[in-house]
């Protein structure tokens, strides 16, 4: 076989890998679990997984349109934390402006990131970076240090309740991977973050708003990760700053590079995204079941990543 011929067959496989290979390791790791896990089968199996990703894809999500700018969100860890910090705050009004004005706290924040990119030019790593150690300092001052119960039932049901058997939290992971396809997709903001993502200059010499679009992608991208942490703290029934998002930005980069966005920017699968989010919750459960430590995920996740980065640097390169 020539140099060439080898050279081809690689970046076939390397697609291929790309495309389908978050879906072929998932199957592999449920047939595996069906084997040898047990009571792997079971709805209380299945619920407990689904309630688990959700904050996670909901973070996920976000981290995808920025990664599609070719751009990276390392504070939405911080911002959960923020958003986890201020429900307590103002809870006592009630449950609607207390996650109203933790959404608005995330929607602020990843502002403020998108301001420092697009418009003072700050590279995204160091940007966001900044955000990160300063958000949950924030955070921890907010709330003093502590852990605060809370005991108000209609903000404890977005964490525990339920609509037609289904979790609250899981429906709205749901809900809004189908609006974040439909944005990617279907309009002129997602083709336009897209095309921002795979060549920025070209974007500008064609009259796109980048500077607009790149600030609106961090915006969203931290109002979700302040939702996701506030479907967090509705989970486990109390504000806790200081371990709310810890290491979110690790799973989120992981399922979105995993599910075939590139770290290069100019493409975005939200699909892809939501099956990285189910990969790395069955690899964590997976591990637990079978009694190895959650370090042991956290090692894999980062494997996991140095391969996904490995095969989208081998398909782009050829």
């Amino acid at each position: 076989m020539t140099d060439t011929a080898k050279t081809v067959d690689r970046t076939r496989a390397a697609r291929w890998l790309q495309e389908y290979g978050v879906y072929v390791a998932v199957v592999a790791l449920v047939l595996f679990n069906i084997a040898f896990t047990a009571n792997f089968l079971t709805v209380g199996n299945f619920r407990t997984q689904l309630i688990q990703a959700a904050p996670v894809l909901v973070v996920a999500l976000g981290m995808a349109l920025v990664i599609g700018t070719e751009g990276v969100d390392l504070s939405v860890g911080a911002v959960m934390a923020l958003s986890a910090a201020l429900v307590p705050l103002y809870l006592g009004y009630g449950t609607l402006p207390a996650v109203a004005i933790a959404l608005a706290a995330g929607l602020a924040a990843g502002a403020f990131n998108g301001v420092l990119v697009a418009r003072v030019g700050i590279q995204p790593i160091v940007a966001t970076l900044a955000l990160l150690v300063g958000g949950r300092g924030l955070a921890l001052v907010l709330a003093d240090g502590q852990l605060i119960q809370l005991h108000d039932p209609g903000f404890l049901a977005l964490g525990t309740g339920e609509v037609l058997g289904i979790p609250v939290s899981v429906l709205i992971a749901a809900v809004l991977a189908v609006l974040m396809a439909a944005l990617v997709g279907k309009t002129a903001f997602g083709r336009r973050l897209v095309a921002i993502g795979g060549n920025r200059r070209a974007s500008v010499l064609a009259g796109l708003p980048v500077t607009r679009v790149l600030i609106g992608v961090y915006a969203i991208c931290g109002l979700l990760a302040a939702l996701a942490g506030v479907l967090s703290t509705a989970r486990l029934g109390a504000g806790d700053p200081a371990d709310a998002g810890l290491l979110m930005e690790l799973s989120a980069i992981t399922a979105v590079v995993v599910g075939g966005t590139p770290l290069t920017g100019g493409r975005v699968r939200i699909l892809g995204t939501v099956m990285g989010v189910l990969l790395m919750q069955l690899v964590r459960a997976t591990l637990i079941k079978h009694n190895l430590p959650d370090s042991t995920a956290q090692m894999i996740q980062a494997a996991i990543i140095v391969g996904a980065v490995y095969v989208a640097r081998e398909r782009s390169s050829r």
